[in-house]
């Protein structure tokens, strides 16, 4: 296991490498399962080591606001706070794939950001690329017709799947966006209409060109 937390997060110290393997826990999580709710406290700062995880607000209503995904060598800057500071979630996440995270105690991050010079780094990056993803998705849901934000969503899901060929559902889609399923599948009839994308058999799509 210490191999791969070198391969994913190869700027840390030996001995923070170690550190890691000892005072944290290595989870296994599956699709769909989710491993932070509104409301509850942060038990631990989740570095993402293999898959995915999707981080989402939810209103009273029910409906989700997809906010960014979280890929290996990322935690959620949210929960990096000081031990003095434990605070309710206000944010959701939910794995998207087989996800595996090192869970690491609040105290041990307290600790390490005086001891490890990459762990301070290392956090300071995770709040910019944190605060610089939620502007780029206030960006797109904010200013964007929803044509832009459909062709943003379906670039994030080819970076996040690494291939032109992966599975969607409408109405998850449509969830995200705030939109409907029945605007979601307009635009997409219309995206396969001018040659951007191909429909195929079971929710899967073939991405052809997204600069139109």
């Amino acid at each position: 296991m210490l191999k791969d937390v070198h391969r994913i997060f190869p700027s840390f110290e030996s001995e923070l490498l170690e550190n890691l393997e000892k005072a944290a826990e290595f989870k296994i999580f599956e699709p769909g399962e989710e491993i932070v709710k509104t409301g509850q406290y942060f038990k631990s700062i989740l570095l993402v080591l293999e898959g995915m995880i999707k981080v989402y607000r939810e209103d009273d209503e029910g409906n989700e606001y997809f906010m960014y995904y979280l890929e290996p060598g990322q935690a959620c800057s949210l929960a990096m706070i000081p031990t003095g500071r434990r605070e309710k979630s206000e944010v959701m996440g939910k794995v998207v794939n087989n996800t595996t995270v090192i869970a690491v105690p609040p105290e041990c991050m307290d600790q390490w950001m005086f001891k490890y010079k990459t762990w301070y780094e290392y956090v300071l990056d995770s709040h910019r690329s944190g605060f610089e993803k939620l502007l780029a998705t206030f960006d797109h849901t904010a200013f964007k017709t929803m044509d832009s934000k459909l062709i943003h969503y379906l670039r994030l899901q080819q970076e996040m799947h690494k291939s032109n060929n992966f599975q969607v559902n409408k109405a998850e889609i449509a969830r995200e966006l705030n939109s409907s399923r029945e605007v979601i599948s307009r635009l997409m009839k219309k995206f396969t209409e001018k040659g951007m994308i191909k429909v195929m058999k079971k929710q899967f799509i073939e991405i052809i060109n997204l600069d139109f």
